[in-house]
């Protein structure tokens, strides 16, 4: 498998070495939810929930989302934030496992940046095959460019997630884009993330 595996995220929850994690949800989710975009009674999933903020943020909404993730220190550490609150915890890997039914909304934060490029095919077919006609992927792209990327090097996690190389991954034929500008969104990394909603078509 290309890039990192269970093993390497696993070793870096243990250790609690997470310097992405802002400590609580991302605010971008807080303005989705206070527009209405997820409500209680939608199927939600979050893929590569990690430490799982975002869980708990929906399961006080008393919205029941569904995170994943493969590594089992995450899985134990988003149950153990995510308590008595809606909501669930899967350990499953995110390019093989499937839904018992279509959903209406994959939050997707940080699990395209953490997989290796050579996946995210894989992955956004996944995506697309999850979500019902006219499902919702709210989606934080990434903007992480090293300078290295200039002499064709593939770096990270975080992976950058240029704009276009999305357009191609989550094509219009597939895919309802809004228009651009996108709200960006900084990291405490010095980072920033675009927030885009696609529309499956």
């Amino acid at each position: 498998m290309s890039g990192p595996n269970p093993d390497f995220w696993q070793e870096r929850f243990t250790q609690g070495e997470t310097p992405w994690d802002r400590g609580a949800p991302h605010p971008q989710l807080l303005h989705w939810l206070a527009a209405g975009l997820i409500q209680p009674g939608m199927r939600v999933l979050i893929p590569g929930c990690g430490r799982g903020h975002e869980l708990v943020a929906l399961g006080h909404q008393n919205i029941a989302a569904l995170g994943l993730d493969y590594t089992p220190a995450a899985v134990a550490l988003a149950r153990a934030q995510l308590g008595s609150l809606p909501g669930a915890v899967a350990l499953a890997d995110v390019l093989e496992w499937q839904p018992p039914e279509a959903l209406d909304i994959v939050y997707e934060q940080t699990c395209l940046c953490a997989l290796h490029p050579d996946h995210w095919q894989r992955y956004a077919a996944q995506i697309h095959a999850w979500l019902k006609p006219g499902g919702q992927l709210l989606a934080l792209f990434m903007q992480a460019r090293r300078d290295s990327a200039g002499t064709g090097v593939v770096e990270g996690p975080p992976y950058h997630c240029d704009i276009n190389a999305m357009r191609a991954l989550f094509p219009a034929a597939l895919w309802h884009w809004p228009a651009p500008p996108y709200v960006s969104q900084a990291h405490a990394r010095g980072w920033n993330e675009l927030a885009v909603v696609l529309t499956r078509r």
